[in-house]
Formats: structure tokens, sequence, C-alpha cells
């Protein structure tokens, strides 16, 4: 499943709360803290997406574990920025390794021409 594929918006609230476990309206409560944002329909009614259930089977995973929402909510976040940091730094290296390439060519070309100015010319 793709990324596109898991935001994609395919559960009923009824749906939602089963497949992870809990009442719809634990699913409302959270939505109003703020821990999971369903999309809704023209006619408002939430619509969950496959990144929602998982995220609620972390919320669920936390909250067993003894983490009480305003940990869960903190532990979110920090996971958030952490992908985010995640992905700049993919996106540093990236721009490394396409630097590192150009000053292998520009060293190639400097190589080139240090050779070509070195080589005696033949007169015809």
């Amino acid at each position: 499943m793709g990324l596109d594929d898991r935001n994609r918006p395919l559960y009923m609230i009824s749906i939602a709360a089963e497949l992870a476990g809990v009442h719809p309206q634990t699913l409302r409560s959270y939505e109003q803290k703020g821990l999971v944002t369903p999309c809704r329909t023209s006619g408002n009614t939430r619509m969950y997406s496959q990144a929602d259930i998982d995220r609620l089977n972390l919320i669920n995973e936390l909250t067993s574990e003894g983490i009480n929402l305003a940990g869960v909510t903190r532990i979110l976040d920090l996971q958030s920025r952490l992908d985010e940091r995640e992905g700049e730094v993919e996106d540093l290296h990236g721009r490394v390794r396409r630097l590192a390439d150009r000053v292998r060519e520009l060293e190639n070309r400097a190589t080139v021409g240090a050779i070509v100015r070195v080589t005696p010319r033949r007169l015809p």
C-alpha cells in the first residue's frame, strides 16, 4: 500500500472503531483532543484512512502501557517532528551526493584540461 493509499479515507467511524478495537465515542474523543483528524464527507461523515487506523493502534498501545493521553499527544508530536527531520536529512544527503558528483565532474574536466595542455603538439 503506497503512501497515498494509506491516507485515502476508507472507513466510517463504526468500522474504524472496530478495526482499532475501541468504541466510536473514543474516536470522537480522540478527534476532539487532536489525536486523530479523520476526513469529512460533504455530509460531514467521519472517514478514517489506514494511516488513521495505524495511529489509533499506536495510541491504544501507548495507553495500554500506562501513558495518559497528554503523554500520547507529546509522543505523537515528537514522532511527527522526528519524521520531518528525517525527511530533511534525506533531502540533504541527496544534495550532498549531487554536489559530490558535480565536484568529481569538475575535477575530471580539470584533469583532462591539464593533460591536453601538457601534451606536446606535433606539427604536420
